[in-house]
C-alpha cells in the first residue's frame, strides 16, 4: 500500500516514567498517513505504553508527540478531538454489557460526533457488515463469542470514522480458533488504506500487512525495518533471538 508520504504521527525522543520505572526511553518513530506499522517485542518492552501515549491514555514524561500536526501536551485542549481521529482496540473488548451490539456502535457517533440517530444506525450496520457480523446487531455482548466481541469492538472504533487505528494485542485474550477471524478483519481494514499501528505477536499477520516492523526492548526501539528485511535479515542479535523464539511456536 502506497502512503502519501505525510507524517500523521511523529514521536520524538519520548520518555515515560511510572514513578521510578522508565517504561519508554528516547523513543522516536514517524508514521506516515496510510502506513501500517507493527510493533513487537518481549513482554514489558513498552509496546502498549507507546501506543497508549499516541491517544493520550498515558501522558509521556519528556520528548514530543504529534498527531496529525497537533502536539500532545498538558496544554492541548483538543485531546477529545484527537481521540475522535484515533480509534483504539484493546486486548479486552470494553463493550457496554447492558447495550445491544447496535447500540454499542451508535453511542459514540451520537454523543461525540453529534450525528442523528438514523445516520448513526446506518453507519453502525455498515460497519457490522464490514466485520462480517450483521446478524448479531440485536444481541448483547455476553451472547457473543470472544472473536465476535472483538470484531464488534473494531466496528465500534470504525463508526467514529477515525483517521488512525491503534491495536493493542487485539487477539491476546482470544481462544486460538477465534484469532484468525479477527486478524482477517484487520487485514481487510489494512487493505482500505487506513493508517494502523498494531502491537501484536501474530507474525503471519505482520508479514502480510506491515509496511514497517518495529522491535522494542526495555522501553527502547531496537530495530525498525521493512518486513522482508526484518524477518529475513534482522540487524540486531536481540531481534534475531526474539524472532527465533516466537517463530518456533
Amino acid at each position: 500500500m502506497e502512503t502519501d508520504g505525510r507524517p500523521i504521527i511523529e514521536i520524538r525522543n519520548v520518555d515515560k516514567f511510572f514513578g521510578g520505572f522508565q517504561a519508554l526511553a528516547e523513543v522516536s518513530l514517524t508514521v506516515k498517513a496510510g502506513e501500517r506499522v507493527v510493533i513487537c517485542g518481549p513482554s514489558g518492552s513498552g509496546k502498549s505504553t507507546l501506543i497508549r501515549c499516541i491517544n493520550r491514555l498515558e501522558e509521556h514524561s519528556a520528548g514530543q508527540l504529534f498527531v496529525d500536526g497537533i502536539e500532545l501536551t498538558d496544554e492541548t485542549r483538543d485531546i477529545r478531538a484527537i481521540r475522535m481521529e484515533v480509534g483504539m482496540v484493546f486486548q479486552q473488548f470494553n463493550l457496554f454489557p447492558h447495550l445491544t451490539v447496535l447500540d454499542n456502535l451508535m453511542v459514540g457517533p451520537m454523543r461525540v460526533r453529534k450525528i442523528p440517530k438514523a445516520e448513526a444506525e446506518a453507519r453502525a450496520r455498515t460497519y457490522l457488515d464490514r466485520v462480517h457480523i450483521p446478524e448479531q446487531a440485536d444481541k448483547y455482548p455476553a451472547q457473543l463469542s470472544g472473536g465476535q466481541q472483538q470484531r464488534v469492538a473494531i466496528a465500534r472504533s470504525l463508526c467514529m470514522e477515525p483517521r488512525i487505528m491503534l491495536f493493542d494485542e487485539p487477539t491476546s485474550a482470544l481462544d486460538p480458533e477465534m484469532i484468525n477471524e479477527v486478524l482477517d478483519v484487520m487485514v481487510e481494514l489494512a487493505e482500505t488504506g487506513m493508517t494502523m499501528v498494531c502491537v501484536t505477536h501474530e507474525m503471519g499477520f505482520a508479514r502480510k500487512v506491515a509496511d514497517t516492523m518495529v522491535f522494542m526492548e526495555d522501553g527502547r526501539i531496537v530495530e525498525t525495518a521493512p518486513p522482508d528485511q526484518f524477518f529475513e535479515n534482522p540487524s540486531s542479535t536481540r531481534c534475531r533471538k526474539f524472532l527465533d523464539q516466537i517463530l518456533d511456536h
